[in-house]
């Protein structure tokens, strides 16, 4: 790993692998109404029937690539819980570090929608005076989730208090 985004003591911890799998079926869900609309608009187009055929080979082409760079990103989260802060990255082309001490957090809140539920996973939100350092942590299972945000909770309230 480039130590440009390592965390100076603590190993990374990674996010389920069900967030990729989430995310995969997202894209084939796309894919699948994108190629649906193809057939659809060259069965009605007065337009010759070859450019329903290119549009069909593209929605698949576009949902299987779209698939690969989901998984790629879903697997580049990951977080390291330090004394006093905790990093988050994120990115595979783009690489974000970011780092938030728990005395700078506001408030924490843990967000799962219908389709991360069905997946067991849920998206820790951690909130900062500056919009610009609010950070997110995808695809942790329940109980990682919970752990998380109780512990972000009572350290932010411990660092805060000296304040």
């Amino acid at each position: 790993m480039d130590p440009l985004f390592a965390p100076p003591t603590e190993p990374w911890q990674r996010v389920s692998p069900k967030l990729a799998t989430m995310r995969i079926l997202e894209a084939a869900a796309l894919a699948v109404l994108a190629a649906t609309a193809a057939i659809v608009l060259a069965w009605l187009s007065p337009l010759p029937g070859w450019l329903g055929s290119v549009g069909l080979v593209t929605a698949v082409l576009g949902g299987a690539l779209g698939s690969v760079l989901l998984v790629r990103n879903a697997r580049s989260w990951g977080y390291a819980e330090r004394a006093e802060d905790i990093y988050v990255t994120q990115g595979v082309m783009f690489r974000r570090l970011a780092v938030v001490p728990y005395g700078r957090m506001q408030f924490v809140d843990v967000t799962a929608g219908p389709v991360a539920r069905l997946f067991g996973v849920a998206e820790v939100h951690l909130h900062t005076a500056n919009p610009d350092t609010n950070l997110r942590i995808p695809g942790l299972v329940h109980d990682e989730a919970i752990r998380l945000r109780d512990r972000l909770t009572a350290l932010g309230e411990s660092s805060a208090a000296g304040l």
